[in-house]
């Protein structure tokens, strides 16, 4: 069970950090939603995030201290080179499309290859539909983006920024998940270590990929 708990608090014990990315086009809501997230802030005068960034959220699953560390990396296409050594070491990415501009959801296919050429071949990965809030504007319906994460393995969450629809809720649905294949091979490993007399001494651990099972979905708040 997981609990936003505190927001970095200094003092707390830390027993995982896991590194999420968050990608997609310029203006889909990358930085507000990870603000909301990280500081349960908005700010409507938001602008393009230049480069990389990222901010921390520590949180407790399974009575175990967690901290996010979420890296925003920029959507503009002259960016792109700089950010895809940020795929490097996460262990969970967010792919976000705005629902109000079909040009970001067409673009999600291109942002996955990267992904996928550049991060760990079992990262976490969520697809995010934002602005869910705008549903009178929506030109991407939420069928094509369930329909695209069942074909692709990925979890599906639509939110809002703004309201805070869903944001806290796609993090831990990717935190979770991590957490949960981090403790199993830490299970895994522990009977083999108990097998093998230590022959796991020194060993790197690899994480193995999440069960490609789309949870039940959360759509945003209008029907």
């Amino acid at each position: 069970m997981a609990s936003g708990g505190g927001y970095s608090d200094p003092s707390q014990k830390i027993d995982y950090v896991f590194k999420v990315v968050l990608i997609g086009d310029s203006a889909v809501g990358k930085s507000q939603i990870l603000a909301r997230f990280a500081r349960n802030e908005f700010s409507l005068d938001s602008k393009a995030t230049i480069g990389v960034e990222f901010q921390t959220r520590t949180l407790v699953i399974d009575h175990k201290s967690v901290k996010a560390q979420i890296w925003d990396t920029a959507g503009q296409e002259r960016y792109r080179a700089v950010t895809s050594a940020y795929y490097r070491g996460a262990v969970g990415a967010m792919l976000v499309y705005d629902i109000t501009k079909r040009q970001t959801f067409d673009h999600i296919p291109r942002w996955l290859e990267e992904l996928r050429n550049h991060a760990d071949k079992n990262i976490v990965i969520i697809l995010i539909g934002n602005k869910c809030d705008l549903e009178d504007q929506r030109v991407v319906p939420t069928e094509d983006a369930k329909e695209f994460a069942e074909k692709e393995g990925l979890f599906f969450l639509e939110t809002s920024a703004l309201e805070s629809t869903n944001v806290e809720d796609a993090f831990l649905t990717v935190l979770t998940e991590i957490f949960r294949i981090v403790n199993k091979k830490s299970l895994t490993a522990g009977e083999e270590q108990k097998e093998n007399s230590g022959s796991l001494a020194g060993k790197k651990i690899i994480v193995p990929g999440p069960a490609q099972v789309i949870p039940e979905k959360k759509m945003c708040c209008r029907s």
